[in-house]
């Protein structure tokens, strides 16, 4: 898309910068490689974030995560104080014998996700099974009564 200020014809990246008032963005750098410079940066400082699913059953808490094209081996999966923890990485394969990527939209590399339980869970006896490129971790509830009590003030 183009649009025309005064004369000048501004692509969507100029039009952008020019909006955004980003002077480097219509510098002799082309943008496309400030996008890539920053996106490398950002990649490096902070590992993927894992999607999950969280839903209850009458006795269960499950837990499910897409984690299709990891190995069991390159999975951890603790908990702690009803903190549950899942890390792991995403090898690509073999791509040294690429020389220009024309899409690369996959994650590769490490991911990580904490999740504070909803409910109270029992840490032992918890199971966990990957398949089909799917974990699913289901904990026994701990079974909270709904009664109240009475505290005296003094």
């Amino acid at each position: 898309m183009a649009r025309k200020q005064g004369n000048d014809l501004l692509m969507d990246d100029e039009l952008a910068a020019a909006f955004l008032g980003d002077e480097q963005l219509l510098g002799d750098t082309p943008t496309t490689e400030v996008q890539e410079s920053e996106w490398s940066e950002a990649e490096s400082d902070f590992p993927g974030q894992l999607a999950v699913d969280v839903y209850e059953t009458v006795d269960k808490l499950v837990v499910k995560a897409r984690t299709a094209g990891v190995s069991k081996s390159d999975l951890d999966v603790s908990i702690a104080d009803n903190i549950l923890t899942i890390s792991g990485i995403l090898n690509s394969g073999e791509d040294v014998n690429a020389t220009n990527w024309h899409i690369q939209e996959c994650y590769w590399g490490e991911f990580s996700r904490t999740i504070a339980l909803p409910v109270q869970v029992k840490e032992e006896g918890t199971e966990a099974a990957l398949k089909e490129g799917v974990l699913t971790i289901t904990f026994d509830k701990i079974k909270q009564e709904d009664k109240s009590t009475k505290i005296h003030i003094s």
